[in-house]
C-alpha cells in the first residue's frame, strides 16, 4: 500500500473534502508543516502531496521510497525539479483548476481600486451621506474603463480569460510575454517598456521565475502613467514591494490591488499595509484563486493525478 504523505491540508481549506485520497493508499494528513518538519515527515512516504514547503535535497535525502511528488497548486518553485530529476522522483502540478477565480479577481480588484469602493460603502454606513443635502456624493472621483488600455503580462490560460473580460468592458488589450514564448495572435503583443508605457490598468499572470523576479520594480514603476492601476494576481515577487510603495506614495501611479506578497503572511511592519486609503491601495490575503469550486477541483485534479501516476500514465508532469 502507497504511503501518501499531505504537507498541508488546510491549504485547501476545511470546508472542501480530502477523503477521496484514502482510495489511493494510507495518508497522513498534516494540517500545516514547517519548513524544518518536512524531511521527517516525509521519510517513509511514497507520494508526497504539498503547497508552499521547500521540497529539495535537505527535505528529500532520507527519503528512499519516494516516487511522486504532487503540488497542491500550480505553482511549482517550491520544488528543486533537478535534484527531482536526479531521483528519477516525479512532479507533478494541478492546471487550470482556479482560471475562473483568479480572472474575476482580478477585475474585482480593479473596479474596487478604480472606483474606491471601500470608500464609498463607508460614506454611506458612516451616516455621511444621510447628513448630507443633495442626492449624490462623488468626492472621490473615478474614469470608466471604456476606451482605456487594459495591459496584461503572461497570456497564458488566466491572462487570456481576463484580456475577454477587459474587452467586454470596453478596454483594448495589449500583452507582454515574460517567457518570450507565447503563441497568442488575439490581442496586440508589445514589448515590456512599451506596455508599461500604454496600460490603464495593467495584470500580473505570470509565473515566478528569474525572469519575472521583480520585473516591476522602480524603473519600471517610473515608466508608468500617473493613472494607471497595477493589479498583482501572479507570485508576490514579481514585485518589488518597496519600489511599489514608494511608486504609490510619491504618485507615480494611481493606485494598485494586489493579492500576493513576497512573503507570506505578511510581516507585521510590512510597509504596504501602511496605505490606509482603500483607493490608493487594496490588499487580500492570497484568496484570488480560492473559490469553493476552484478549490474542490484543485483536489479532484490532485487525486487524478495520483491515479494516473499509479496506473503508468502521465497526468500533468512537470518533471
Amino acid at each position: 500500500m502507497m504511503k501518501i504523505v499531505v504537507l498541508d491540508r488546510t491549504s485547501v481549506g476545511e470546508d472542501v473534502s480530502v477523503e477521496g485520497m484514502k482510495r489511493y493508499g494510507q495518508v497522513d494528513f498534516y494540517n500545516s508543516t514547517s519548513n524544518e518538519l518536512v524531511a521527517e515527515r516525509v521519510a517513509d512516504a511514497d507520494i508526497i502531496v504539498v503547497n508552499k514547503n521547500l521540497i529539495n535535497e535537505a527535505s528529500l535525502k532520507d527519503a528512499s521510497h519516494v516516487k511522486l511528488i504532487c503540488e497542491f497548486a500550480t505553482g511549482y518553485d517550491n520544488v528543486d525539479i533537478g535534484y527531482c530529476k536526479s531521483r528519477s522522483i516525479r512532479v507533478v502540478n494541478v492546471r487550470r483548476y482556479s482560471t475562473a477565480a483568479v480572472a474575476q479577481h482580478t477585475v474585482a480588484l480593479a473596479l474596487s481600486v478604480l472606483e474606491n469602493l471601500p470608500y464609498y460603502d463607508n460614506y454611506v454606513k458612516s451616516g455621511a451621506y444621510a447628513a448630507q443635502e443633495r442626492f449624490s456624493h462623488f468626492e472621490k472621483t473615478y474614469y470608466e474603463l471604456e476606451g482605456r488600455t487594459w495591459g496584461i503580462v503572461g497570456m497564458g490560460t488566466i491572462g487570456q480569460k481576463v484580456a475577454r473580460a477587459a474587452e467586454a468592458l470596453g478596454c483594448h488589450v495589449i500583452f507582454y510575454s515574460a517567457s518570450g514564448h507565447s503563441t497568442c495572435t488575439e490581442y496586440e503583443r508589445v514589448e515590456f517598456d512599451e506596455l508599461l508605457a500604454r496600460s490603464d490598468v495593467l495584470s500580473l499572470h505570470c509565473p515566478l521565475s528569474e525572469r519575472t523576479r521583480h520585473l516591476m520594480n522602480a524603473e519600471a514603476f517610473a515608466k508608468m502613467k500617473r493613472s494607471a492601476i497595477l493589479i498583482n494576481v501572479a507570485r508576490g515577487p514579481v514585485v518589488d514591494g518597496n519600489a511599489l510603495y514608494q511608486a504609490l506614495v510619491s504618485g507615480q501611479i494611481r493606485g494598485a490591488g494586489i493579492d500576493v506578497f513576497e512573503k507570506e503572511p505578511v510581516d507585521a511592519d510590512e510597509k504596504l499595509t501602511t496605505l490606509k486609503d482603500a483607493g490608493l491601495l487594496q490588499l487580500t490575503p492570497h484568496m484570488a484563486w480560492a473559490s469553493v469550486e476552484a478549490r474542490t477541483r484543485c483536489v479532484t485534479e490532485t487525486c487524478l493525478n495520483i491515479e494516473a501516476f499509479l496506473e503508468g500514465r502521465e497526468r500533468n508532469v512537470i518533471a
